[in-house]
């Protein structure tokens, strides 16, 4: 099925595990705006399976906080708030240098090899102005990091939070000077996990993470649904 290409690695999920991931994503990517209506059965059609994995996969948006069934209109697409991507980045700040800190002193040898060849990767496509790829690479990144940190917990959640602004990311990385600082800014946290500098991979790791959204509140032209 060509929509669901992105996940057939992924055996393990259910076709409305498959619906719910595709929609997720549409909705976190921007195709479905705040204040949108999900019809059952034209999401059905586009997606070419039946109502139920859709009816399915929708509720469990709602308990996402991603969609809200309002009377007499049905689904109704929330989205992220600028609100919310705000409170996600100054959580980030939070317990992502502490992520680092713990990989700064639990990374293995094959997790270092790893992260090297993602730092490499990404100066060669920062230097090509591949947004698509960088991207890849920067949540690569990051990923390798919350597993090192040996937190089950840590990477999980913060696995979720960066695929929940996954749409600020790549507006923020679609900015070519943002894209080289940030890879600046991977080297030297990759260096001080590398060397096994505790407090200083924390530190870089939030002074990162600051950067990054005060980059996106300065861009011209982002915008997600402003609180009401």
């Amino acid at each position: 099925m060509e929509q669901f290409e992105a996940y057939e690695e992924n055996n393990s999920l259910s076709l409305r595990g498959r619906v719910f991931v595709k929609i997720e994503n549409d909705i976190l990517n921007g195709k479905y705006q705040p204040g949108e209506s999900l019809n059952e059965s034209k999401v059905a059609g586009e997606l070419k399976v039946s109502r139920t994995p859709v009816r399915e996969a929708i509720r469990q948006l709602e308990l996402e906080g991603l969609v809200a069934y309002i009377p007499n209109k049905g689904a109704i697409v929330k989205g992220l708030s600028i609100e919310d991507v705000r409170d996600i980045f100054e959580i980030r700040m939070k317990i992502e240098g502490l992520a680092a800190k713990r990989a700064a002193s639990n990374i293995t040898e094959s997790q270092l090899k790893e992260l090297r060849e993602v730092v490499e990767f990404e100066e060669f496509y920062t230097a090509k102005g591949d947004t698509e790829q960088i991207l890849k690479l920067d949540t690569k990144f990051h990923e390798i990091i919350f597993r090192a940190s040996g937190s089950r917990l840590l990477d999980r959640t913060l696995t979720s939070f960066h695929h929940y602004i996954q749409r600020a990311r790549s507006f923020s990385l679609m900015d070519a000077e943002r894209a080289k600082k940030a890879l600046l800014e991977h080297m030297a946290i990759m260096k001080a996990i590398e060397s096994r500098d505790k407090e200083r991979a924390e530190v870089l790791m939030a002074n990162h993470i600051l950067n990054a959204s005060e980059n996106i509140g300065r861009l011209k032209g982002y915008a997600y649904q402003e609180e009401k």
